[in-house]
This record gives C-alpha cells, structure tokens and sequence, in this order.
C-alpha cells in the first residue's frame, strides 16, 4: 500500500473540489447526461441554489468528500468529451460567422471555395441570398437577409 504524504492528499482533494465545481456549474441537460450517483446528483443540484459564497464552498468540499468514494475516471471523460464538444461547435459557429461577414466584404473567392466544398449547394439560391445582404449592409437596412444567409450557411456546414 502506497503512504501519501499530507500534502499529496491535500493536492487530491483539491483537485476532487475542482471537478465538483465543474460540475455544479455545468448546465444542468449536461449534468443529467453524466450518470452520477445518487447522493452526488443530488448535493450537485442542491449546490447550484445556494447563494451564499461559503455555503457554496462547504456544499463543494462535501461533493469532493463525496468523489472520494467513487470512481471518478468515466465522469472526468464525459465532462472532457462535452467540454470538448462545445469547443468545436462554437468554433464551427465563428467560421459560418466570418464565412458570411467576408461574404457581406465581397469575397467572391470565398463563394467558390464553399461551392467547391459544398458541391450539393444550391448556386442559385445561395448567390442570392449574398447579393441580398450586401444589398441590405450597403442601404443601411435591417440585416434580415445577412441573418437568413447565416442560417444557411450554417445548415450546409451541419450537413456536409
């Protein structure tokens, strides 16, 4: 049996204390797609309507009490999978973003690398839908067409 030192235990609690703020602050669709005990679901979703900071921070050391006893490897893989999953969304969101602000730009370029990329796109529609927002930006109009066009480009990168 291995001896750890006080502050090896120390440090590992610590770190128990931080995976269970990472779980209370988790939505709360997320956190129910973890299979987590009982007891722990429970004191995570009690955490979370606490308003005062030290009663906070007691609840979170009683959810490290509580990681202690289980076995905390397939609940710190989901929580890396998800985290790691809403990475490339938003980063899949900031390119349809800066795919329509170049479009508004006038990079034509850009137009045929998505229809390159995108051989099922519909041309026709997607022209328009550019030529409709530039249209808006430059009148000074609602950005109705630039919000449409947002959407369609995002549809297309859904489905590729």
């Amino acid at each position: 049996m291995e001896i750890k030192s006080k502050s090896q235990i120390k440090r590992e609690m610590q770190a128990l204390q931080k995976l269970g703020e990472r779980l209370v602050n988790l939505p709360v669709e997320q956190m129910n797609r973890l299979e987590l005990p009982s007891e722990l679901h429970d004191a995570v979703l009690f955490a979370r309507t606490i308003k005062s900071r030290t009663a906070r921070r007691r609840e979170i050391k009683h959810i490290g009490v509580l990681l202690r006893e289980i076995d905390i490897d397939p609940i710190v893989t989901d929580l890396d999978d998800t985290t790691r999953m809403h990475r490339r969304a938003t980063e899949a969101f900031h390119q349809i973003e800066t795919w329509r602000d170049r479009l508004l730009e006038g990079d034509n370029a850009l137009l045929e690398d998505i229809f390159l990329r995108f051989p099922d796109v519909d041309r026709q529609r997607l022209t328009q839908l550019v030529r409709n927002a530039r249209t808006e930006k430059n009148t000074g109009a609602s950005p109705k067409s630039a919000r449409v066009l947002f959407r369609y480009l995002k549809k297309l990168a859904e489905y590729p």
